[in-house]
């Protein structure tokens, strides 16, 4: 493998542009070779403006580019697996947002053809690379907290998204809280073997019509008998709202923090403070680090740290907890493992 990794980036949306502005500016391993998106305009766009030299409206042919050594893939999330597949059978090197579908039936299709053809899949958790996240798990898996009895994590958005975002993003489990359950497994280092999940649609009256929830509970049993909870909200006042609190028999961490300038400002009318409002901010770093993995393994072939398998999961506890809430008993995801 050359000194330098020619990368395809699939998705000139949102996280797309992070990505871009990364791989064109922040990683000397890495070079941008061509911005691809459905709408052509904005990968043009995009492109240009990273000085990026090529641009494409026809995603799929990434691909077949011989000059091509990798492919991140940002697209929307029904676009994932067919193009890791594509990917794979061209013996491209994928990194991939997440979900790598939404169902487990594509997920395992797409995992099928990562293994055949033998490359990469890294997978965009990007709460793993995060610099407070990484240290929490290197002290539990040092031993510093002693025996890990129970793990408490906590996501919510500023806002709902759009109706067309919710009408395509499979629901709370599988597109939000699928960061959770990564998170929970990862840092527990052991597999949930029951979960019990609760939910309910009163932020907005959108929830209901799709049938779909905004705020829920989800109480989780590890192999190891420790226990957990998870908690989301698609609405928080105040701005994005992601904490994690892991107790043990010796100690406690508590992982997060809100503010945007590392100011106290106090008055007479009080203490004030500014609060990270949206995701891309408080994992900035993250999301230039996990790409800075993916170029480094390629490179030095080795392996990543979170892949497909993880995914896969990760999923799995989205359908239990789906199943859960739906019958109002606990589920065992094993329910959803690979036949």
């Amino acid at each position: 493998m050359a000194e330098r990794v020619r990368v395809a980036l699939i998705g000139a949306g949102r996280i797309g542009q992070r990505h871009a502005t990364t791989l064109a500016s922040a990683i000397p391993r890495a070079e941008l070779a061509i911005v691809a998106d459905v709408h052509g305009p904005s990968a043009e766009t995009l492109a240009n403006r990273v000085r990026c030299p090529h641009w494409t409206d026809n995603p799929r042919d990434v691909a077949t580019d011989a000059t091509v050594d990798a492919v991140v893939i940002a697209s929307s999330t029904d676009s994932h697996a067919a193009l890791i597949t594509d990917a794979a059978q061209a013996g491209k090197q994928i990194f991939c947002e997440k979900p790598i579908a939404l169902d487990l039936e594509a997920t395992d299709r797409a995992l099928d053809a990562v293994d055949q053809a033998g490359v990469r899949l890294q997978i965009g958790f990007q709460r793993r690379f995060d610099k407070a996240y990484h240290q929490a798990k290197e002290l539990i898996d040092k031993g510093a907290l002693g025996r890990i009895e129970a793990i408490r994590d906590t996501m919510r958005d500023p806002s709902p998204a759009p109706r067309a975002y919710l009408e395509t993003s499979g629901g709370l489990y599988r597109d939000m809280t699928i960061h959770n359950f990564d998170c929970v497994r990862w840092m527990m280092g052991v597999e949930v073997t029951e979960l019990f999940a609760m939910g309910s649609a009163i932020v907005a009256p959108v929830f209901q019509e799709l049938d779909d929830i905004d705020t829920s509970v989800i109480s989780l049993r590890f192999s190891n008998g420790s226990l957990g909870v998870i908690d989301n909200s698609r609405r928080s006042g105040f701005g994005y709202d992601v904490r994690t609190e892991v107790f043990g028999s010796e100690g406690a961490l508590m992982i997060g923090y809100s503010r945007d300038t590392p100011m106290l400002r106090l008055d007479a009318a009080g203490v004030h403070s500014d609060h990270i409002y949206w995701f891309l901010e408080r994992f900035d770093q993250a999301y230039i680090d996990e790409l800075k993995v993916f170029i480094d393994c390629i490179i030095d072939n080795t392996q990543p740290p979170v892949d497909g398998k993880d995914a896969r999961a990760a999923m799995t506890l989205a359908y239990a907890a789906e199943a859960s809430r739906r019958e109002n008993a606990p589920v065992s995801p094993s329910r959803f493992a690979r036949g």
